[in-house]
């Protein structure tokens, strides 16, 4: 018998790594990880908890355009968050656009610049 009990890292195909910091690390306060190793091409690696997100640069297979506008609706990544008005908030400022989760949660989806779905459950600090 075994057991998988966590994720380690999820990866995101992104066709701009600095335009994708920029939103990552400066809108989202992700902490890049310099300790990653560089894998022969561009991306970056962002600590999120015990796992991380790995940006990869490279020619993304998938559509951009036609996703569904509500992320929940699409395959997306979620991730704990104590302070969602705070996010919200610098979502805002930054012009991102997010909408709310429609389950009734305090959550909210948004996306990156290459249209890669996240969302942002509210948990007790």
């Amino acid at each position: 018998m075994f057991n998988i009990d966590r994720i380690l890292h999820a990866s995101f195909i992104v066709s701009d790594t600095q335009r994708s910091l920029a939103f990552y690390r400066d809108v989202l306060g992700l902490e890049v990880d310099s300790q990653r190793p560089d894998l022969g091409f561009p991306g970056a690696w962002l600590k999120v908890g015990e796992g991380s997100i790995h940006l990869l640069e490279l020619p993304n297979p998938d559509p951009v355009s036609g996703r569904p506008e509500h992320g929940g609706r699409d395959r997306h990544l979620a991730l704990a968050v104590e302070h969602l008005d705070a996010l919200a908030a610098a979502l805002e400022k930054a012009g991102v656009p997010f909408t709310r989760s429609r389950s009734g949660r305090r959550a909210i989806f948004c996306r990156d610049p290459d249209g890669n779905a996240l969302e942002f459950i509210e948990t007790p600090e």
